[in-house]
């Protein structure tokens, strides 16, 4: 579907129509000379009524064409051409209605993406902002009486927890997307790939400096000179990877060492990359595009890069941010219409170019600065492995990793 010409988003001009109306008057008499010039005939141009809307009208020139008609083998005249207007009536444009999102996703991120949809369409959009797993929880207290239309989140930990709230999605939306980045029952759909990476200060390292796996951050050497963001959900999909990679046992056992080895605590991504550069730690462990900001502001200088694990493992995993349709939704069409526009190739370039995810469909190309997907070691564990955010929760609690 055309977005911009979507029913609800179109705005209606009354066109005037114009029917011409010849009346030939040719002279009696004697005909003219051969050579005589035929007297011109005045056109009298009648302008037309345009409505640009319930009340606003505006007159529109015509232009008029003479015609000239054959009174003799070599004799012509002009005749006048009469204009009759034409006036339609037509209602006024139809409200194209309101869109609920809760997104948790950060607002600097993804509002002037969400703004650019709003100023297409003209739908009065309305963001709720929080943590993917913050607005997983109130989504499943509000139950039925929830007023999002669509979950966009940061991770498919947050999607997968509230999937069976969700309604399926229509076929030409999730086949725009690979097979790996979608819900296999067709309930959300990724928007863009994110890698989790480590981010490491280049005052103080060298890639080469860093561990193969992220058990390596538990050795000694690293005491006091890593950080996280456990109320992250995209490091909670992390740590459900682990589960699934290593088992239950020893993710445990890795979240306990890196306890004991005084871990930094940071709020979210972008403080630990920040850190880093200021030598305030020397890791963090974060998702890949954060780093790409501050390059792009600060230049060359910024003293922070990324590296991706050499041995893979689950703290190489690609993740997706997605959106849903929630099943209550009262602005379903909308919905769509958002979920679409964030897969055209308008807001799949948005995401490439100014946040440096990774675009999802095809014909869209990453930014030239990111290692390409091909080429990192991800572990072998889908994105529906990623369900069990309330699991990841409660062993993030018993560690006292979490509150």
């Amino acid at each position: 579907m055309d977005l911009l010409k979507h029913p609800r988003t179109t705005r209606w001009w009354l066109i005037a129509a114009a029917a011409i109306l010849l009346t030939a008057a040719i002279a009696c008499g004697s005909s003219a000379p051969a050579q005589s010039s035929p007297a011109p005939v005045q056109v009298e141009v009648t302008r037309i009524v345009e409505q640009a809307g319930p009340e606003v009208t505006r007159e529109v020139p015509v232009e008029v064409t003479r015609i000239v008609e054959k009174a003799g083998p070599e004799v012509t005249r002009e005749v006048p051409v009469e204009v009759t207007r034409v006036v339609r009536e037509s209602a006024p444009a139809s409200d194209p209605g309101k869109l609920v999102i809760y997104s948790g996703r950060s607002e600097s991120l993804v509002d002037p993406i969400i703004q650019q949809f709003k100023g297409a369409t003209g739908i009065d959009v309305q963001v709720k902002y929080a943590g993917t797993a913050a607005l997983a929880a109130t989504l499943l207290e509000e139950g039925d009486n929830s007023p999002a239309d669509v979950f966009y989140a940061q991770d498919p930990g947050g999607l997968a927890s509230v999937s069976h709230m969700m309604t399926e999605l229509p076929s030409d939306i999730i086949e725009l997307t690979p097979q790996w980045a979608r819900s296999g029952a067709g309930h959300w759909v990724g928007i863009t790939g994110r890698a989790r990476v480590v981010v490491y200060g280049t005052d103080n390292l060298v890639e080469a400096d860093l561990p193969s796996d992220l058990w390596g951050f538990t050795e000694p050497q690293w005491k006091g000179r890593i950080g996280w963001a456990p109320t992250n959900g995209s490091f909670q999909a992390m740590v459900t990877a682990l589960r699934v990679g290593w088992g239950e046992e020893r993710a445990e056992q890795w979240l306990r060492a890196m306890l004991d080895n005084d871990v930094q605590i940071y709020p979210k991504n972008t403080p630990q990359v920040v850190a880093a550069a200021a030598g305030e730690i020397d890791v963090g462990l974060v998702n890949h595009y954060y780093l790409y900001r501050f390059l792009a502001e600060e230049g060359e200088d910024f003293a922070a890069r990324n590296a991706h694990l050499r041995s893979g493992g689950p703290g190489s995993i690609v993740m997706v941010s997605g959106a849903g349709i929630l099943k209550t939704a009262e602005n379903s069409e909308n919905a769509e219409a958002f979920i679409r526009f964030l897969l055209s190739s308008v807001g799949q370039q948005y995401f490439a170019g100014q946040t440096f995810e990774y675009p999802l469909v095809e014909g869209v190309r990453p930014s030239v600065l990111l290692t390409p997907l091909a080429d990192i070691s991800q572990p072998d564990i889908t994105l529906a492995d990623l369900a069990d955010l309330a699991g990841t929760q409660a062993l993030l609690q018993k560690v006292g990793a979490l509150p």
